[in-house]
């Protein structure tokens, strides 16, 4: 289930959560179920991830990160199947679950909508390496990781928690730092992977080059920083909403990294950004809390 990749699924839900937390008072059975689907929906992912990418061709022997279930030859490919079927079940299961508790019943129409989100969640979570056209083998994964988890991740946490009723503009500015974050991960997992992925996958790796792709990483984990600074700036001032400049030398060294490592040796630096990233949102969230202590 790739567990490594586990804490950047629920940084953006968390910052969401505890964002809503300093103006709202949040039910915890709510933030439990928001935390657990959006969990389940990583694993989903991943699952369909691997199974896409060996029915591509992409994962072989030569894989430069760690070897996993198919390509590893220890699960068939009717398992990955049945694995996948059943995570299905259990996205479904939570968000009906979340939803019902957030809003009280699923015959409105707002948690309909919310219901359909969760339905084009989960069809995105698999279509990303799976299909006849996945999106994640024509270089828009890069949108679709901004849009699952930055955009829909916060503000949909928000929403939820608050039952719609503490939605403002300026909460894109987080949730579009979560996502440039999300997205540098999948950066540097396609800078590792730009020789294996070549034959078979095109991302915006490839299409940039090596030195092309560096450069991207950094302007996206500046863009996360700037755009944090600026909520910060436009909210009621104070020194505790500064905490996740904590987090400031962890993204120094994974740009380090970045530039000096290359095909296998840059692979400790996806879960360095992933944990930072949940850091990233936890500190963020708390600072915005620290007052109702």
């Amino acid at each position: 289930m790739r567990l490594r990749t586990l804490p950047l699924s629920v940084g953006g839900v968390l910052l969401g959560i505890l964002l809503a937390a300093a103006d709202w008072k949040v039910d915890p059975w709510t933030a439990v179920l928001l935390v657990l689907t959006a969990v389940s929906l990583q694993i989903l992912s991943n699952l369909s991830n691997e199974l896409g990418d060996v029915l591509h061709g992409t994962d072989g022997a030569d894989r430069q990160g760690p070897s996993y279930g198919l390509n590893g030859g220890e699960m068939t490919i009717p398992q990955m199947k049945g694995l996948i079927a059943g995570a299905v079940v259990m996205c479904i299961v939570l968000g009906t679950a979340m939803t019902w508790r957030a809003f009280g019943t699923l015959l409105d129409l707002t948690p309909i909508l919310v219901l359909m989100l969760g339905a084009a969640a989960i069809a995105g979570a698999m279509k990303y390496t799976l299909g006849r056209n996945p999106y994640g083998y024509n270089a828009k994964g890069d949108f679709y990781v901004f849009l699952f988890f930055g955009l829909v991740a916060v503000l949909g946490s928000v929403f939820v928690c608050t039952v719609g009723a503490g939605m403002q503009w300026k909460l894109l500015l987080p949730a579009s730092a979560v996502g440039f974050l999300s997205m540098g991960v999948l950066n540097v997992n396609n800078i590792r992977d730009m020789k294996t992925d070549a034959p078979n996958r095109r991302t915006v790796a490839l299409k940039l080059g090596l030195r092309g792709a560096r450069i991207y990483q950094s302007v996206l984990i500046a863009l996360a920083v700037a755009c944090m600074a600026a909520y910060c700036l436009l909210r009621w001032p104070s020194p505790w909403h500064w905490l996740w400049l904590l987090c400031l030398p962890l993204l120094g060294l994974h740009l380090k990294g970045v530039w000096t490592r290359e095909d296998r040796a840059l692979d400790p630096m996806l879960p360095l950004l992933s944990l930072t990233t949940l850091l990233f949102c936890l500190l963020g969230g708390i600072g915005f809390c620290v007052y109702l202590l």
